[in-house]
């Protein structure tokens, strides 16, 4: 995908000389990729976005790493032409999602080397690791460990003890976890498209990030990611992550639905489920009917709208109550004020948010991937819901730069975070020599000035 906007913004060069941050959705149904910066009001803009069909994964896992790298050469190949090769794609931010993932909670304990001075990002970071550290079922690995509340020399329920004074550290972290195998094959794919793998991170942790505010965090939200072949929840309370979990269920198995009962092609199916598909039968009329083209000279298939809603409704009402059984699973029930919001591309059903009320007796809104970025010409193409995850990769990616160590922030002659742009580095070298040859004038002022001044004294 090429738009002309996003072109005409890369001619800035403001772009040029800023922090971008790749973000990589590796779904079911499409592979986008997104180049996100920040602009002067700390607002993120995405400068370029492209996408293709995705033709190596189901329900979030790799099954074929030749089409999977093919797909994902054919959406990085549309954005770097959308950017007309100002900067080159190279450092991306992935997500993973898939039934392999699985969350869990788990209390950790720390004692510091030093009983002196103040709890730092050092010590925190150092307890994060230890944690990486835990030993896994065989086949499985730790993706993220989360903290959350602290507790300092027995004193609880502290969110930030950075600066605080103290030797015992413990927490409670949520870690999330994913078969060795798929999180391999996921960066193998990436590799062999001549990327590298910055960061990978949950698809829903990121999709939150695109749509959920801070004040639905805080008070207590479920998001729900309704993917092609994944559903994907996350539960948040106090601002903090509480629950993660992966549905094995998601807009493709509709489309099989509608296909298997309606007995059309599988094209024909998605179309009828994007341009007629509503989740609820009740509001369907009867004599609405769609005619479907036959196959060789057949005669033409008619469709009513209330027989294709009672369809999705069917399947739509299944994946609820898996959502509804893991808001369960957790101790917030009860808790969660802001309700459910609900993206990803099957969020974009008729009477959706009608069916989950009903069914769940929380509130829900649909997400779109706009709380946090700046107000463009191109929001309206971001703001459809099935770029949820895409952006959210990106904002996660300026999340982890910003929390990163100082040192981490200079990137090297060797590696660029994320990109690595000629311009740039020849700019860069002009300036260098340019300073150089300043500095080098005011040596031999400071160093030769005497000298001139005394030959001038003597001619007077």
């Amino acid at each position: 995908m090429k738009d002309k906007s996003f072109a005409e913004k890369n001619n800035n060069p403001e772009v040029k000389r800023t922090r971008v941050v790749v973000g990589l959705d590796i779904g079911t149904t499409k592979i986008a990729c997104f180049v996100g910066r920040k602009n002067e009001h700390d607002k993120i803009e995405i400068i370029a976005m492209g996408k293709s069909e995705s033709l190596g994964v189901m329900r979030g896992v790799v099954s074929n790493i030749e089409r999977t790298v093919q797909s994902i050469n054919t959406a990085v190949e549309a954005t770097q032409e959308a950017v007309e090769g100002a900067l080159k794609i190279k450092n991306v931010h992935v997500g993973i999602a898939g039934q392999h993932i699985r969350s869990m909670q788990h209390r950790g304990i720390y004692t510091r080397r030093t009983t002196n001075g103040e709890i730092s990002q050092v010590d925190i970071d150092a307890f994060v690791d230890d944690m990486y550290q835990m030993v896994m079922n065989p086949g499985e690995e730790i993706i993220t460990v989360i903290p959350q509340e602290y507790i300092v020399d027995g004193e609880p329920e502290i969110k930030d003890p950075i600066g605080m004074a103290g030797v015992r550290l413990e927490a409670n972290f949520h870690i999330i976890t994913g078969q060795v195998t798929n999180v391999q094959n996921i960066t193998r794919c990436v590799d062999r498209s001549g990327l590298s793998v910055k960061d990978i991170i949950l698809e829903p942790i990121a999709s939150a990030e695109a749509v959920l505010s801070e004040e639905e965090k805080e008070a207590g939200v479920v998001l729900v990611d309704i993917g092609g072949g994944t559903t994907d929840v996350a539960v948040f309370h106090d601002g903090l992550i509480r629950h993660t979990a992966v549905i094995p269920f998601g807009g493709n198995v509709i489309t099989q639905d509608i296909k298997e009962g309606c007995r059309i092609m599988q094209r024909q199916a998605e179309m009828l489920k994007v341009k007629f598909g509503s989740a609820l039968a009740s509001e369907s009329k009867e004599n609405e009917v769609v005619c479907i083209p036959g196959l060789r000279g057949r005669d033409p298939k008619e469709i009513t709208l209330r027989n294709l809603a009672s369809i999705i409704q069917a399947r739509m009402e299944e994946i609820i109550e898996l959502v509804n059984l893991e808001i369960k699973s957790t101790d917030y029930e009860k808790k969660l004020i802001g309700g459910i919001v609900v993206t990803g591309g099957g969020s974009q059903l008729k009477h959706l948010t009608q069916l989950i009320e009903y069914l769940t007796g929380m509130d829900a809104r649909i997400g779109y991937p706009t709380e946090h970025l700046a107000n463009t010409n191109d929001i309206d193409v971001l703001s459809s819901p099935k770029y949820a995850t895409g952006i959210g990769l990106v904002l996660k990616g300026f999340e982890h730069f910003e929390a990163a160590q100082p040192w981490e922030q200079q990137p090297s002659s060797k590696q660029e975070d994320p990109l690595i742009e000629k311009a740039i580095a020849d700019k860069q070298e002009k300036i260098k020599t340019h300073s150089n040859a300043e500095r080098r004038g005011e040596f031999f002022d400071r160093i030769l000035g005497p000298v001139r001044k005394f030959f001038d004294d003597s001619e007077d």
